[in-house]
């Protein structure tokens, strides 16, 4: 008789409820489900943001959401998914930064938070109710841990690095449009 074990339950729920949450928003960037802008409407806005080129960064984030929460919930390449998702959301808290930390006023709490779980997930494991135990581990092993995290935060770096460069431009570029700025 094999007993449920508790902190497998639980990473179950937390591994399902995170990953549905992620893909709905991936599925909003993507598919313009759930009230979102799809691909042109993400496209648009994360050329707003400063994410060039839009449509790539787009389906990036859409990917690293829906793609990387559907791997979560499923158990399936932990720690792949979890870096996926903390990466993906590292961009995201870049953007809600200027707002400070709490969601209410715009600020990076919501995704940070997920970023965080999603890691967490990927560093635990996914547990015995998961695709990863049903296949003997076979796309969670203690190395892909370490590349897909080392691999997610050099990602993340580049791109946000890149935006804020671009923001930065852009201000520059604003300010000198602006008459009698800087002098």
């Amino acid at each position: 008789m094999t007993c449920i074990n508790r902190r497998d339950l639980g990473l179950l729920a937390l591994r399902t409820g995170t990953g549905a949450v992620l893909v709905a928003h991936g599925a909003q960037k993507l598919f313009g489900w759930f009230g979102g802008g799809g691909l042109a409407g993400t496209a648009a806005g994360m050329e707003h943001m400063g994410f060039l080129p839009g449509r790539h960064n787009a389906v990036a984030a859409g990917l690293g959401e829906a793609g990387g929460g559907a791997m979560l919930a499923l158990g399936l390449g932990t720690p792949v998914a979890g870096a996926a998702v903390a990466g993906t959301m590292a961009g995201a808290v870049a953007v809600h930064a200027p707002a400070g930390f709490f969601a209410q006023s715009g600020g990076y709490e919501y995704p940070a938070f997920l970023g965080f779980t999603a890691a967490a997930i990927g560093v635990a494991g996914a547990g015995r109710y998961s695709l990863d135990h049903a296949t003997g581990r076979r796309l969670d092993r203690p190395w892909m841990l370490a590349l897909a995290f080392a691999g997610s935060a050099a990602a993340s770096a580049v791109v946000v690095s890149r935006r804020n460069r671009e923001q930065a431009a852009r201000a520059k570029a604003e300010a000198g449009a602006v008459p009698g700025a800087g002098a």
